[in-house]
């Protein structure tokens, strides 16, 4: 399961113009690329009113730019947004090895949608769901039962990947194992504070290396989930055994995982 701002996409770009265009609409200070970095999170609704002067956060005055952001956002989302540099080979490998993938975001659903179609247009996603009317945000663990529910994955199949104490809350209150990943909006000390059971530093070094070995994601999840067993040195190739589906199968490390359906990343 991926969070999406600041895990998937960098967004940090088209929601800072956003949220300035609207500041500057009404004649108010706009903010810096850093200090959206730690406004965002927790959704549109606290994005905004972190955005205003403190005076001018009544629930009037914040839905009112919340729907102005909502509507300029929609328009440019994609202007400065792109995945992380090797987020789409992480992506793809995941996929074509057989493991679900699925996004939980706090960003508002319409929008959520449109960026995965956007950028992962040929990838097949067990569930992409942002917020919803009726559906607490993240750190509540609601939106990854849902995804459980769903795959009918059990949550010792599943790793929860994102870039924020709230994302690392998310996973702990769903009793999942959380990824936290550095290269998004927050610093690794908060990955550390909130809890982190994995940091990992590149979204490049996840995916499988021409050698065929293990690294990343693969190495956490394989080691996660207890598989794979080593049997013995073949003389060429490590020979490993895990279970799948009550049939014990061999197999050597480079695909053991593509052998996982039950499984949710």
């Amino acid at each position: 399961i991926f969070d999406l701002d600041g895990t998937l996409l960098n967004t940090i770009g088209d929601l800072a113009v956003a949220c300035n265009a609207v500041l500057a609409m009404r004649g108010l200070p706009q903010h810096t690329y850093d200090e959206y970095c730690h406004f965002v999170g927790n959704g549109i609704m606290r994005l905004v009113e972190r955005a205003l002067p403190e005076e001018l956060r009544t629930p009037y005055t914040v839905a009112a730019v919340r729907a102005d952001f909502v509507k300029y956002y929609t328009e440019h989302i994609d202007v400065y947004t792109k995945p992380y540099e090797g987020i789409p080979e992480l992506v793809a490998e995941i996929a074509r090895r057989g493991i679900r993938i699925a996004v939980a975001s706090n960003k508002f659903q319409a929008g959520t949608e449109k960026l995965i179609r956007l950028f992962f247009p040929g990838v097949e996603f067990a569930a992409v769901f942002g917020q919803r009317e009726g559906v607490p945000l993240k750190p509540d663990p609601a939106v990854v039962g849902e995804i459980l529910a769903l795959t009918g994955v059990a949550k010792e199949r599943v790793l929860y990947v994102g870039d924020s104490g709230v994302d690392m809350q998310t996973a702990a209150a769903a009793g999942v194992r959380s990824v936290g990943v550095t290269w998004g909006f927050r610093e690794r000390t908060e990955l550390e504070e909130a809890g982190a059971r994995h940091i990992v530093d590149n979204p490049g070094a996840a995916v499988v290396r021409q050698s065929g070995s293990f690294c990343g994601f693969f190495s956490i999840y394989a080691e996660y989930v207890n598989i794979p067993r080593k049997l013995h040195d073949s003389g060429k190739k490590d020979i490993y055994l895990f279970p799948n589906s009550n049939i014990w199968r061999r197999t050597t490390i480079p695909s053991v995982t593509g052998m996982l359906p039950n499984s949710v990343c």
